[in-house]
């Protein structure tokens, strides 16, 4: 097993894709760790059960990124899957003073399908299980 590492293989909006994930899950899980510094006594549950899933999707989120960097052929599923749960909280978002964060939402996760769709993207992430060079771990 070699100890250096090497250089991301991923075409360049396969790197973008990694990053907009990688910044919402990071978002989701400074959002879960608010969540559990500011919990109220009056509803505990739902604040920790709230912090819980936005630790849990935020660290989720982090892991793809990290298998769209590296060009693992697994997380394509997942991170279409997000942005598509995240064009739908765009959608519900929409109206008032919620506007920007619909905006921003829908506008990530664009990006993202965007480029995870493209064809040197699709290609990098079209390999044969037996064509990988590195451990996905």
């Amino acid at each position: 097993m070699p100890t250096e590492t090497t250089p991301s293989t991923a075409p360049r909006p396969l790197k973008l894709a990694a990053a907009v994930v990688a910044a919402e899950g990071l978002v989701l899980a400074v959002l879960g760790i608010v969540e559990a510094i500011t919990i109220d006594r009056d509803r505990l549950v739902l604040g920790l059960t709230t912090a819980g899933f936005l630790l849990l999707y935020g660290a989720g989120l982090l892991f793809v990124a990290r298998g769209l960097y590296r060009t693992s052929p697994w997380s394509r599923g997942p991170a279409v899957f997000a942005q598509l749960i995240q064009l739908f909280m765009a959608y519900s978002f929409w109206g008032g003073s919620t506007r920007f964060v619909s905006v921003i939402l829908a506008v990530a996760a664009v990006a993202v399908l965007a480029a995870v769709f493209q064809k040197p993207s699709m290609d990098a992430l079209n390999r044969e299980p037996g064509d990988e060079d590195h451990p996905v771990l």
